[in-house]
């Protein structure tokens, strides 16, 4: 693992809101601390409501992580463009998170429950 970055549990259970809609709930969410970055909640793939998902074309490159790809979230108000981001294929130090989702806490809501 890079050696800014860890991974551990994050403990309890995690839900993430958006629109006034529950998008998913864990109990073995991930939190990902980079230096010089706020922590990242990282939700399995199955505890996450996918049909509030549409993948965009959106990708970008982390040195440390690897390639991502990008989903919007549709709601009955809004769409959140490119507002969940996942590694599908991380580098091997960071597999972990390999096809977890993380969230923009700029447009939705992630606490701990």
């Amino acid at each position: 693992m890079a050696d800014h970055i860890t991974i551990s549990p994050a403990p309890g259970t995690w839900v993430i809101r958006a629109g006034g809609a529950v998008l998913g709930e864990s109990r073995t969410a991930l939190r990902l601390e980079e230096d010089g970055y706020p922590p990242v909640i990282y939700f399995p793939r199955g505890d996450i409501a996918m049909t509030f998902l549409d993948a965009t074309d959106r990708s970008t490159h982390c040195p440390h992580k690897g390639d991502a790809s990008y989903y919007s979230i549709v709601t009955r108000s809004a769409t959140l463009e490119n507002a969940v981001w996942s590694y599908d294929a991380p580098k091997d130090a960071m597999s972990q998170i390999a096809g977890f989702l993380a969230f923009d806490t700029d447009h939705v809501t992630v606490e701990q429950v």
